[in-house]
């Protein structure tokens, strides 16, 4: 297959690292049932399927991710999740035409969603045949944004970096700006967040959740802290419709890198408690690894998961 001169990746390179780390099949082919996890009460209960599909040349020389590898990725893991052959079928399981999608970002300066993803899903968004008058892209804006009040479909994608006031900011935190009073869900290490989610505006509207993994935070000193110091090339993605599940894998990871870096175990201060209310509390997901299937694409050094 040609290499692209833009991201100098061969798409044969990318399911050659994918297969190298699948947890049983082939990883980007195969259509089928969905995922369960090899649990005792899988019968029982329901588990949460989590993709994380890592690309070790998603970021080019600066740093910044390349669009044409997160479109890779993105499509690597729809399919997977959906159990579709091609991406495109994926995707259009999860968007129809006549939706209206709303796409919550995170413009965070220090650690944003990034252009590259926000253009990605808008791409996909529109190749499952939604116009563009019905597609939007915002973060602090969506209680006055025209396309966010009628949204049918939501797709809830930011990036996971450690967090003063909640332990950890990811996907559930994500929808704090969906509230005129995001201040007030700070206390008890924002543990209120999952009742966001059971909001009408909100409820029952996500399609698809987006962790964006490439430079994950995994320390911080004060509200908004930020160093450079304390970001890692994990080069990743993680996906899945449970955010409770995505949340999950993802702070065990940003744990696993703080152990590492700092040579010992370092626990989150505060603790990111809201992710296991979420789930026991407010229903959103499940939080139990004995309940989450994760599936591995792309190389697994590091992974810490």
């Amino acid at each position: 297959m040609s290499k692209n001169s833009k991201t100098g990746i061969t798409r044969w390179k990318f399911i050659r690292d994918a297969s190298a780390a699948t947890l049983g099949g082939s990883l980007l082919l195969r259509s089928g049932r969905p995922l369960l996890a090899a649990t005792e009460d899988s019968a029982a209960k329901s588990t949460s399927d989590v993709i994380l599909v890592r690309n070790s040349d998603v970021l080019d020389a600066d740093g910044a991710p390349k669009p044409e590898a997160v479109l890779e990725m993105l499509d690597a893991a729809v399919s997977r999740l959906t159990g579709e052959k091609e991406a495109a079928d994926g995707w259009r399981t999860l968007i129809k035409p006549a939706d209206v999608v709303g796409i919550k970002s995170n413009v965070w300066p220090a650690l944003p969603t990034t252009v590259a993803v926000e253009q990605g899903l808008t791409t996909r968004v529109m190749g499952a045949g939604v116009v563009d008058k019905d597609i939007a892209v915002s973060d602090r804006g969506v209680l006055r944004d025209p396309v966010f009040q009628r949204a049918t479909a939501l797709i809830n994608a930011r990036p996971m970096r450690s967090h003063h006031w909640s332990g950890v900011g990811g996907l559930i935190k994500n929808y704090i700006m969906f509230v005129p009073d995001p201040y007030n869900y700070h206390e008890d290490a924002c543990s209120r967040l999952g009742e966001i989610w059971t909001d009408p505006l909100v409820k029952d509207k996500t399609r698809l959740n987006v962790l964006v993994m490439f430079t994950p935070q995994f320390h911080c000193v004060g509200p908004h802290g930020f160093s450079p110091r304390h970001v890692w090339q994990y080069h990743g993605l993680l996906v899945g419709f449970d955010p409770v599940a995505v949340d999950t894998i993802g702070l065990k990871i940003i744990q696993g890198i703080r152990n590492e870096y700092f040579g010992e175990e370092r626990p989150l201060s505060p603790s990111a408690k809201h992710i296991a209310v979420a789930d026991t509390k407010y229903h959103l997901g499940t939080s139990e690894p004995g309940r989450i299937t994760l599936v591995k694409l792309g190389y697994d050094e590091k992974s810490f998961c």
